[in-house]
């Protein structure tokens, strides 16, 4: 499904006419008709306000993600996460540290990269890391107990 489709449709499910839509985002009813026929394109800041009136994601109102859910409708983490999280932090960073580690920068283990670099790859392990374990909290914990979280 592509852009004016899937504009049309996220409307249509919210309940909101042409003009309400474009009320929340700032523009004419006449815009928003044009995006959902394909004739005109929104502007950056225009997107972001679409995206977040209709409660999807950007990637998602393009059609560059079929998931709808938004990182921030994802489960937050406990202090247990947050120690799990840490603990898998510091083998994956022991593991960069030694000859044999699983992966080289430029033939430089981590310990050898400059401080920028090395907090720069520090900060994205972590951040991937916790987006996995919140992605995963969301699929794996049962529908039961999702509703005292």
């Amino acid at each position: 499904m592509d852009f004016p489709q899937r504009l049309r449709t996220l409307r249509k499910a919210k309940g909101l006419t042409q003009e309400e839509l474009g009320r929340k985002v700032n523009v004419t009813k006449v815009s928003i008709s044009g995006y959902e026929s394909g004739n005109r394109s929104p502007d950056m800041d225009t997107l972001k306000m679409l995206a977040d009136a209709l409660d999807v994601s950007i990637d998602y109102l393009l059609g560059r993600d079929q998931a709808q859910t938004k990182t921030n409708d994802l489960p937050e983490l406990t202090e247990k996460d947050e120690r799990d999280i840490q603990k898998e932090l510091e083998n994956l960073i022991s593991g960069l540290k030694s000859e044999n580690s699983f992966a080289a920068f430029g033939g430089q283990d981590i310990s050898q990269l400059d401080d920028e670099d090395r907090e720069l790859l520090i900060a994205s392990l972590e951040n991937s890391l916790r987006l996995a374990k919140r992605i995963a909290k969301q699929k794996f914990t049962p529908k039961k107990y999702k509703e005292k979280q």
